[in-house]
C-alpha cells in the first residue's frame, strides 16, 4: 500500500530540518571511532553556529537601537515589532551575502585575523539595501530614522566582536584537537600525509583531524595497484556509510598515474573531490604565511546537488507525481486489463536498476514483452522485435509503459527528471567502455531526462549512441536548475507525441 503523498514530502522535510537538531548532538559527543574523549566539534556545525551568532547580533542591535534612541530622545518606546522585522531582514541579507563568499565555512572561519574590511563593506552595503527597500515599500513611517541610524552604527561593532570571540574559540578548539571534519576524507601518499603539519591541515581544510586513508607504500607497481584498490574499496564504503561530501587528495603532483587512478575511483561517489597542493608546491607558495589568502587546490570533481537543491527537487517530484498518479488511475486500470487479456504473465514488469550513488532499486513498468529479463544478459528491444506483445507495441509507442515509475518517484528511488536508468547488465558494460559513465549516478535517475528530450531515446545499439546519451546526461547533472526541470517536463510532452525512437 502506498502512503499518502504528503507523507513522502513530510518525511523528506523532516530529514532536511533535522540537520539543526543534530548540531547539539554533534558538537558535544565522544567520537568512539577515534578513541578520544572530550568535546568534539564537527566542521559541518560551524557554519550554523557562526551564522546564528551573527543573526542574533543583528536582531538584538536593531531592537537595542530602537530602545536606546527613543530613551535618549526622551520619547516613549514604540512598538518594537518593526525593529524585529528590520533586524531579521538585515540578518537575512547579510548572512546570505557572507555565505556566498565562504565566510562561515572552514577553513576561512578558523584562520586567525578578523576580516574587518569584508565585514564593514558587507554590513554598510546591507544598510544601503535596507534603506532602498524601505523607500520602495514606504515603511519609513513605522520605523524611526534615528533608530535605524543607531542600529546602522552599532551593529558592525557587535559583528566584529563576535567574529573575534569565535576566532579565539575556534583557535582553542584547534589547539586541543577538538575540530574534526566528519564530512570529508583525506586520501594520500604516505610521505605526503606525514608532511602535513597541524597548521598545514588547518589552512588546507579547516581542521586538524580528518579521517585518513593512506595509499600503499609498495615500490612494485603491481603490488601497489592491488593495495590501492583495496584502500579505495574501504573509502567507498566509509563515504557511503557516513554520507561524506568531499574527498581530499594529497598526492605528489608529478605522479600523474596515481592522480588519474584516484580520479577514476572517485567518479563512482557522489562527492566533490579536490587535489590539494603537495609538499613541494606548499614550500613554493608558502601559503601558511598568510591567514587570509585562499589556498590553491584543483577541483577534479564537482559536488552533486546541495541539501537545499535536493529538497527543492524532491518537493517538485511529489507535487507533480502525486496528482499525475491520481489523474492517470483510470489509464492504469484499463492498461492492466488490456495486458491481462493480451498475453499471459504479470501486469507489472520489475527490473533492477542503479540509482543515486549506485544503489540498486527495482524499477516498475507495464509489461510489454513476452520475456522478463533481469539477469547478466539483457537484450535491448529493436524495431519489430518479436518479443513485444500486440498491446505492448502501443504502450511503448505512447510511453504508457513507463507510467508505473511514478510510484518509484513517490518512493524516492527516482526523480521526475534525471538520467534514464539502465539494466544492471548494460550499466556494467557501459562503465567499462565510457570513462565518465559513473557520473550519471550523482543524481537520481529520472522518468524522463535531457537526453530523451534531445533525441537520445530508446535503444543504444552502438557505442556512439550511448556516448551521446551520456554526454547529454552529464550536461544535465552539471547544469541542473528547477527551471531546467520544468523545461524538460514541457518538452517531454512534445517528444512523446512525436514518438521518435519509441519501439
Amino acid at each position: 500500500m502506498i502512503d499518502p503523498p504528503i507523507n513522502f514530502l513530510f518525511s523528506d522535510l523532516v530529514k532536511f530540518m533535522s540537520i539543526g537538531s543534530d548540531i547539539r548532538d554533534k558538537t558535544r559527543r565522544v567520537d568512539q571511532a577515534y578513541g578520544q574523549r572530550g568535546t568534539i566539534w564537527s566542521s559541518d556545525t560551524i557554519p550554523y553556529i557562526l551564522s546564528t551568532s551573527d543573526a542574533l547580533v543583528i536582531v538584538l542591535a536593531s531592537i537595542s537601537g530602537g530602545i536606546f534612541y527613543h530613551l535618549f530622545a526622551g520619547s516613549p518606546v514604540p512598538n518594537l515589532l518593526p525593529c524585529c522585522a528590520v533586524g531579521l531582514m538585515a540578518a537575512f541579507i547579510y548572512i546570505l551575502r557572507m555565505s556566498g563568499v565562504g565566510y562561515y565555512d572552514l577553513p576561512d572561519s578558523a584562520k586567525p585575523g578578523v576580516e574587518i574590511t569584508e565585514i564593514l563593506v558587507c554590513w554598510f552595503s546591507t544598510g544601503i539595501l535596507l534603506a532602498f527597500f524601505a523607500f520602495l515599500l514606504k515603511i519609513g513611517g513605522d520605523y524611526s530614522r534615528g533608530a535605524f541610524f543607531a542600529f546602522y552604527l552599532v551593529t558592525p561593532i557587535g559583528l566584529l566582536a563576535v567574529r573575534k570571540a569565535t576566532k579565539a574559540k575556534l583557535a582553542s578548539a584547534v589547539a586541543k584537537g577538538g575540530i574534526r571534519r566528519r564530512d570529508a576524507v583525506l586520501v594520500g601518499d604516505q610521505t605526503e600525509m606525514a608532511a602535513l603539519a597541524p597548521r598545514d591541515r588547518l589552512a588546507l581544510f579547516g581542521a586538524t583531524d580528518v579521517k585518513e586513508f593512506r595509499l600503499s607504500g609498495q615500490v612494485d607497481p603491481e603490488s601497489r595497484l592491488a593495495d590501492d584498490e583495496g584502500v579505495f574499496e574501504q573509502i567507498r564504503a566509509f563515504v557511503r556509510r557516513n554520507n561524506c561530501r568531499e574527498v581530499l587528495l594529497v598526492l605528489p603532483w608529478n605522479d600523474t598515474a596515481r592522480i588519474e587512478f584516484a580520479r577514476e575511483k572517485v567518479k563512482n561517489l557522489p562527492v566533490s573531490s579536490r587535489l590539494l597542493p603537495d609538499s613541494h608546491v606548499r614550500s613554493l607558495s608558502n601559503f601558511v604565511s598568510s591567514a587570509r589568502q585562499r589556498v590553491l587546490a584543483i577541483e577534479i570533481q564537482r559536488a552533486p546537488l546541495s541539501a537545499v537543491e535536493r529538497v527543492v527537487k524532491r518537493a517538485m517530484d511529489i507535487l507533480v507525481a502525486a496528482p499525475a498518479l491520481a489523474a492517470l488511475l483510470p489509464i492504469f486500470v484499463l492498461t492492466a486489463i488490456a495486458i491481462k487479456l493480451d498475453s499471459a504473465g504479470p501486469v507489472i514488469f520489475r527490473q533492477r536498476r542503479r540509482g543515486f550513488n549506485g544503489k540498486e532499486f527495482v524499477m516498475l513498468k507495464f509489461r510489454t514483452m513476452k520475456v522478463q529479463e533481469d539477469g547478466p544478459v539483457v537484450v535491448q528491444a529493436t524495431r519489430q522485435d518479436p518479443r513485444v506483445t500486440s498491446i505492448g507495441r502501443f504502450l511503448r509507442a505512447a510511453s504508457i509503459d513507463e507510467l508505473p515509475q511514478l510510484l518509484n518517484v513517490l518512493s524516492g528511488e527516482m526523480s521526475l527528471i534525471g538520467p534514464r536508468p539502465h539494466a544492471l547488465a548494460h550499466d556494467s558494460y557501459f562503465e567499462k567502455i565510457l570513462e565518465d559513465y559513473a557520473f550519471r549516478h550523482h543524481v537520481k535517475p529520472g522518468l524522463t531526462g535531457w537526453a530523451q528530450c534531445n533525441g537520445s531515446r530508446g535503444a543504444t545499439p552502438t557505442v556512439e549512441d550511448i556516448a551521446e546519451r551520456v554526454k547529454l546526461d552529464l550536461w544535465y547533472v552539471n547544469n541542473w536548475s528547477l527551471w531546467l526541470d520544468v523545461q524538460i517536463l514541457i518538452k517531454t510532452f512534445f517528444e512523446v507525441a512525436r514518438k521518435r525512437n519509441a519501439y
